[in-house]
């Protein structure tokens, strides 16, 4: 009996002693703690967080160029009016040195140098302003694309031809530039309007669909494999070159076979030859004024900018495009 009680007063004092010294097997509580200040300690390091790009980073641009980022961009050059607007809304202005002569939006792109045409930029406005990266859209010569690469000047082409491709280049551009958090948060905007119009339209019964003709620029429209005619087909209308593929010039006859209940159009584009706005060429063409949508006066203009540039605001060129279409639905 005093045997037995001796030895449990025994193991009471060893457990006590364990305990008082910390010792004992881990609980996952303190695993947790353990694991957090694990992470704590390597952020307070310098390590990368979740939405913070590692640097050097390789990517490949739409023309296929392996491009190296040795360090997080600080002086930006862009040739592309779409690209501009990327970088803008991923909230780099003070970091953008350069623009083509063609970007005004947003506002403070305005002030910002000038370098050039998108087809044929400046290459010696762009050294001068010492970038350690420039953005291009399609329209930049290959000539100019290497005359830049050959200055050793990190070039990064894009050429985006849909939605998802769109946000493609909006997420890679983030990464390149730091600005993932950035770019995710302009995606989700993008989409919540895409959402909203997919909805709206979703009520349209196939055959009651209205036949859409598109025309961006005089004498020009576009059909499959292009992201005008994803906005016509996402709006809930059908694109009466949507047979064809590309940007195409326009057969009229076709047009006029095709009979569209809706004709959308560059809004204050002025034909240089006539002088006379793009709305104004449209009607006065031969055998036009019989189509439903001049008769019915089903003619909507969208401002030239938001239509042709496939950056964040083109979700508002399909907003506007949906309730030129359907007027009634977004009332």
């Amino acid at each position: 009996m005093l045997r037995r009680y001796l030895f449990t007063l025994l193991t009471v004092m060893v457990l006590l002693f364990v305990t008082a010294c910390g010792g004992g097997t881990p609980t996952d509580t303190d695993n947790d703690q353990n694991a957090n200040e694990d992470v704590t300690e390597e952020s307070a390091d310098g390590g990368a967080g979740p939405d913070e790009t590692e640097y050097p980073l390789t990517v490949v641009d739409v023309t296929g160029t392996e491009i190296t980022i040795e360090k997080e961009p600080e002086r930006i050059v862009s040739t592309s009016t779409s690209d501009t607007e990327i970088l803008f809304a991923l909230g780099l202005g003070d970091k953008i040195y350069g623009v083509s002569d063609f970007d005004n939006y947003p506002e403070e792109a305005k002030d910002k140098p000038k370098m050039g045409g998108v087809v044929e930029p400046n290459v010696e406005a762009i050294l001068e302003q010492e970038p350690d990266l420039v953005v291009t859209g399609n329209s930049i010569s290959e000539e100019a694309a290497q005359n830049i690469r050959d200055l050793g000047i990190t070039l990064y082409q894009t050429d985006p031809k849909n939605m998802e491709e769109v946000f493609d280049v909006i997420r890679e551009t983030g990464l390149i530039t730091n600005r993932q958090k950035e770019a995710e948060d302009v995606i989700e905007e993008m989409q919540s309007v895409i959402d909203h119009v997919k909805e709206t339209v979703a009520e349209v019964a196939e055959e009651d669909k209205k036949k859409v003709y598109i025309e961006y620029n005089p004498g020009w429209t576009v059909g499959k494999g292009e992201f005008m005619h994803e906005l016509i087909e996402l709006a809930g209308g059908i694109n009466v070159a949507g047979d064809t593929e590309g940007w195409i010039e326009v057969n009229e006859e076709k047009i006029i076979e095709e009979n569209p209940d809706v004709i959308i159009y560059a809004a204050d584009l002025v034909d240089e030859e006539t002088g006379k706005q793009l709305g104004e060429l449209i009607k006065e063409r031969d055998g036009w004024e019989e189509i439903t949508a001049i008769e019915e006066d089903q003619m909507v203009p969208i401002d030239e900018d938001i239509m042709s540039r496939n950056g964040p605001r083109i979700v508002e060129a399909l907003q506007q495009i949906a309730e030129g279409i359907y007027p009634e639905l977004f009332d």
